[in-house]
């Protein structure tokens, strides 16, 4: 081991600079995150793979494409990155003098009405504890919590799930049809065949398709034989609300993001024969000892 760290010597840098650049598949965007010109970190790419003899990165004029040799080791780089991270923010939490911080980053189809349940017992229990909050979408906060920049995921989860994030809590999110107090009184209810068929003549406000609760409801509208007319697709169920209020169509939602709306007489909701659900999850990386202000937040989710 010490022949081959000596002539081939372990670069957590470069190994850094390269995960950047698979997580962008840009080296313009990679050096910027980095603060690196765009030069310097082709010169570092380029020394990274001579060291290692093999190519890790194809280059075109528009994107970056990586080599299979790239790829084994983008998931390698990502664990080691990670591990490092997360050892140093442990260091600080133990024994450092900044205040303990953790780091939690929410998929963007959660509502403002599910975070209460995220946050709340360990600011009243904790409130030393410093809360990072950010919106992503569920495949950059797995990636993230793999890299070791985040703590804490919350997100509606893809199947499978990566063998290195642990799942510490699950919610069945049921999902309520609303539509605009305004159009309410013309839907025929007492007949499933001519309220199906009003529907399928409605507008409707759908949550992005590329998102996990997307893909899950549309498969779910699917199998209902739902063919619905998609007006707007969003990516955040607080905005969708408030545009059926504002009378641009219908929507599924969570119920409980509709907790926290106050201008409920503008909205009704509708029954449905049938109700649709996803599974919310709180994840962490498996591999790891969370530190004791992590583990503390974890321990006081309350969903």
């Amino acid at each position: 081991m010490q022949e081959y760290l000596a002539s081939k010597p372990f670069d957590l840098y470069a190994l850094h600079l390269f995960h950047l650049v698979v997580k962008h598949r840009s080296f313009t965007r990679a050096a910027r995150e980095a603060g690196l010109s765009q030069s310097a970190l082709t010169r570092q790419m380029q020394a990274l793979e001579e060291r290692l003899g093999m190519a890790l990165l194809n280059r075109t004029t528009r994107s970056v494409e990586i080599t299979e040799a790239g790829k084994f080791l983008a998931v390698e780089a990502t664990r080691l990155i990670g591990g490092v991270a997360s050892a140093l923010d442990g260091l600080q939490a133990e024994f450092g003098s900044v205040r303990p911080e953790v780091r939690v980053s929410v998929s963007r189809t959660l509502a403002m009405a599910h975070m209460p349940g995220l946050f709340h017992a360990n600011h009243q229990r904790h409130p030393e504890v410093v809360c990072r909050v950010s919106y992503n979408a569920s495949n950059a906060i797995l990636t993230a919590l793999e890299a070791g920049e985040i703590d804490v995921g919350v997100l509606c989860p893809p199947t499978p799930l990566p063998d290195s994030i642990r799942v510490t809590h699950r919610f069945k999110d049921a999902f309520e049809l609303i539509v605009p107090a305004s159009m309410a009184a013309k839907a025929p209810m007492k007949r499933a065949a001519h309220f199906r068929h009003w529907m399928a003549q409605q507008p409707w406000l759908h949550i992005a398709a590329e998102t996990n609760t997307g893909k899950n409801l549309r498969r779910w509208l699917k199998r209902q034989g739902l063919d619905l007319t998609v007006a707007m697709e969003l990516d955040s169920f607080d905005l969708i609300i408030n545009l059926v209020a504002s009378g641009f169509g219908l929507a599924f939602v969570p119920r409980r993001a509709l907790a926290l709306y106050r201008r409920k007489e503008s909205i009704v909701t509708l029954p449905y024969s049938e109700r649709f659900e996803r599974e919310v999850v709180a994840v962490t990386r498996r591999h790891r000892k969370l530190p004791r202000h992590v583990e503390g937040f974890v321990g006081n989710i309350l969903f």
